[in-house]
Parts: structure tokens; sequence; C-alpha cells
């Protein structure tokens, strides 16, 4: 590979995100600011991306009040070429989640008309996988396996359940203090904008899917004139805080559980779990029951199935797994449950997450109002309104201090693309609608589905084509669907 030259090579055939297609590397000649900036080469090994994608460091301030002090590392990827006239950054979401390796997936979705324009970037956030990040040490040991109900049965349930989250805070901030506070969707914005100076551009053109909307819409707000075309996939809503984000979940996630079960009924002669949603959900509740008394494997019990279920609503596309592991453990074999559950307990406590949510200055440090508000949504969705609340618990203990948001939002702010999921449970499709409302001139595109964060070129007749003229013309839609 020659100094500053992203690798070349003949397209190959590579599977990303349970798709097929022809990914190229990158290749021609870097501008002179991009040779100051960014030396490509090989990923990280333990990025697991495929080899035709180049990687680059660059590095940006800890604290941007303090440009020539303490430096951080980011890494960044990407695939198409450097001459391409239109630079698209994505950000698939999280928050926190590692970006390396997303540019291929986006990449290999693009029209070929679009691909012919366009090389795709993506970045492991400040905190992140290769970008400096937060190390908390081994969390996993906090958590129980089985792990403790989500809806305490009484006090002590509950003391417990606080003092994991209170370990999990104390150990992030004995081993990461120094970083805490500066992983905050604000810096990951400047963090964008240094990117697109080291790329050269102008304007840098940006897809987010979920929190990645947020960042985007941050990052518009903050640069209007470097904003290119912008399109925000799954939209969070910019008018609530991040803990007042779970109980607008709480329903949603409720509504795509009766949905599953109607289509679990609607498929009866294939998995016998009932004939009707209410058959299926009793049947549910037998099997989270059994689980209770006698958890699979000595560690997938009530609460393991509990979060299969909850990660499952996120997209259709599980829906067949879900179903088969259920039918096969109540005929003897709970390999299915087993390895589902002992994924999603990879991921039970996800510090980099943790880092960006926490600095929100919406949690509240009072535990008993944490109690009194999941009281009160407990009551019309029990499934999962203590779900939610753990799963953000930390956030009360946290040790540093939250800082204030940018407010999304302003006339200058040039006009983006919404793309949402009218039955989306993650983010539901009232936070789409605010951000429409709080972007002037932006348009949004409702589709009836509830998948999350996969409305962009996955073969939907009523916004591929309106994204495709986008992307290529910069001509926005009409508003659609709402």
């Amino acid at each position: 590979m020659t100094k500053n030259t992203l690798r070349r090579g003949a397209a190959v055939a590579v599977v990303v995100a349970s798709l097929t297609a022809l990914v190229a590397g990158l290749s021609g000649p870097a501008t002179a600011e991009t040779e100051a900036k960014l030396q490509w080469g090989t990923c990280p090994p333990e990025s697991g991306v495929f080899p035709q994608v180049g990687c680059a460091t660059l590095q940006v301030p800890l604290d941007y009040a303090k440009p020539d002090g303490q430096q951080i590392t980011l890494t960044v990827s990407g695939v198409g070429g450097l001459s391409s006239p239109h630079f698209l950054l994505v950000n698939p979401g999280g928050p926190g989640a590692p970006g390396l390796g997303t540019e291929q997936m986006v990449s290999a979705m693009l029209p070929e008309k679009v691909a012919e324009q366009y090389a795709v970037f993506s970045f492991d956030p400040r905190g992140v996988g290769a970008s400096t990040p937060v190390d908390c040490g081994d969390v996993s040991k906090l958590v129980t396996h089985p792990a403790l109900p989500y809806r305490p049965a009484n006090a002590h349930q509950e003391a417990q359940r606080v003092a994991q989250a209170k370990k999990v805070a104390a150990q992030c901030g004995s081993k990461a203090k120094d970083l805490l506070p500066y992983i905050t969707t604000e810096n990951a914005a400047r963090d964008i904008d240094r990117i697109r100076i080291a790329l050269g551009k102008d304007k840098i053109d940006f897809l987010g899917y979920s929190y990645g909307s947020k960042l985007g819409a941050t990052y518009a707000t903050m640069f209007p004139e470097h904003t290119g075309r912008m399109i925000l996939d799954s939209v969070v809503d910019p008018l609530v805080s991040t803990y007042e984000t779970a109980y607008e979940q709480d329903p949603a996630l409720e509504q795509r559980t009766q949905e599953l079960f109607a289509w679990m009924a609607a498929h009866s002669s294939e998995y016998h779990l009932g004939t009707t949603p209410k058959a299926v959900e009793t049947a549910w509740q037998q099997i989270r029951a059994d689980l209770a008394k006698r958890p699979a494997g000595g560690r997938a019990g009530a609460s393991e199935l509990d979060d299969l279920l909850a990660s499952s609503v996120y997209t259709q596309d599980s829906w067949p797994s879900l179903a088969e592991a259920i039918v096969a453990y109540r005929n003897g074999d709970p390999s299915g449950v087993l390895s589902a559950t002992d994924q999603l307990a990879t991921q039970a406590v996800d510090t980099g997450q943790l880092a960006y949510n926490c600095m929100d200055p919406g949690w509240p440090r009072d535990w008993s109002r944490w109690r009194q508000d999941t009281e009160l949504a407990d009551h019309l969705t029990p499934r999962f309104a203590w779900l939610n609340t753990w799963y953000g618990a930390p956030c009360a203990f946290w040790p540093v201090a939250p800082v204030k948001q940018v407010r999304i939002g302003s006339p200058k702010v040039p006009p983006i693309l919404l793309l949402q999921g009218r039955y989306d449970a993650a983010t539901p499709v009232i936070g789409a609608r605010r951000m429409r409302a709080v972007l002037p001139g932006s348009r949004l595109l409702i589709d009836n589905g509830g998948n999350h964060a996969s409305y962009l070129f996955t073969k939907n007749p009523c916004i591929d084509d309106k994204a495709e003229k986008y992307l290529l013309t910069g001509e926005l839609p009409a508003d659609a669907g709402h």
C-alpha cells in the first residue's frame, strides 16, 4: 500500500448485516489537507472489518475548551474513492456504538448511481472501541446470572438492583473519571467537524441511525455552514431528556410486543404457540414462569427472557429465530434460548452508552424520583417499565456532573431528510415529528413498518426513490405518511 492511498482492489463479495454485496476498496489521490491529516492503512484487527476498508487515526482535543491541551485518538474507516464528489459519514447510533465497518454496510446498500458519487466513511466515536475508549474494567462481574427480577417484588430486590447500579457507576468513576466529563454528544459533533476538515471537505454529508439522528442534528445545529446532505433514520425525540425517552419507549415496546404475539398466532401451524394473540401471550407467560423457577442452563431465567423479548421487538427480522428458540425450549432443547441470552449478556452493561447518556442533565440524581416515575409507568406497561429503568439506573449515581445539551434546531440549519417507522418501538414516531418541527424546511417520510433503523435502501418503495434523488441532487421530497 502506498502512503496515504486507501486500498485499491477488485470488488469482493461480503456479507454485512445479512446483505451480500460488492464492496470496493478506497482508492485515488488525496487532497493536500487529507495528506496532512490522515494516513490511511489497515484497520485494527479487533475491529472485525473486511480488508477492503481503510482506516486512519486523527488526534482531537479531549476538551475543546483547551484545543492545545490533552489529545485523544479517533479512528476513522472508509470505503470508496477519495476523489469522489461526495463523502458520506455514517453513525450507527447507540449512543456509543462502534462505527468501524458501518461504511461497508451502507456502501453495499447504495444504488449504483449513488455509489458512483459517494465514498462512505464511519468512525468509532470518542470513548468507544478504537477511539480512546472509556474503560470501566470488567463490569460484567457486577451483574448476576440469572439476573434479578426487573420488576422488584419487594424492597430488598430493589435495593439489590440499586446496589448493582451504584457499583457500575463507581467502577467507571474509579477507572475512567478523567475521560467521562468529555464523552458528550456536543464533543462528538465537534469531532465530526474535525473529521470533515481532515477529509478536506467544505461540507460533509451525513447518515445517522437512531441516536445518530441526535448526533447529526446536533452537528447541523452547531455547524450549519458545513452540513451537506443529511439523512436521519429512526429519529430521536429532540425535545425530551434521555431519561424521559425511556418512558416514551415503554408503550411503544408493549404495542410492538402485541404485534409479535399476533404474528406468532398467524403462524400457529409452524410454531404451535396459540392461534390467537391472547393464547400466544398465555404460552409466553408460562414459559417465563418456568424459567423463573428453573433457569435454563442455570443462567437464563425470566429476566433474560425479558431481555430477549425487548431486543426482538426492534426488528421483525428477528421474530422467526425467537419463535424457533421458544418452541425448541418447550420441546426440551434450551440451546437457542441460551445462545441468544448469552449473546445479550455480553451487552448487559454498555458502558459506552452510559458514558454518553449519563451526561444528559435530565437524569434525576434522587432515586425516589426514579421509583415514583417507574411505578406510574408500570401501571400501563408492566412488561417494560422497570426493565428500561434498570438499563439506565447507573446514571442516577454517575460520578461526574452532567453538562448542558445543545438545543437542536435553528433557522440556519439546512433542510434534512428524516425517515421513520410508524410503529418503531426504540424511537417512537412522536420523536420524528418533533424533530421535523424544530428543523425548518426538513422533510419527514413515515413508513407503516415497525423495524428500527432500517428504512434507507431496504427495498422500501415509499422511501428509496426519494432518498436516492435527494442524495444525487439535494432535492428533498414532500412530507409523506404523517
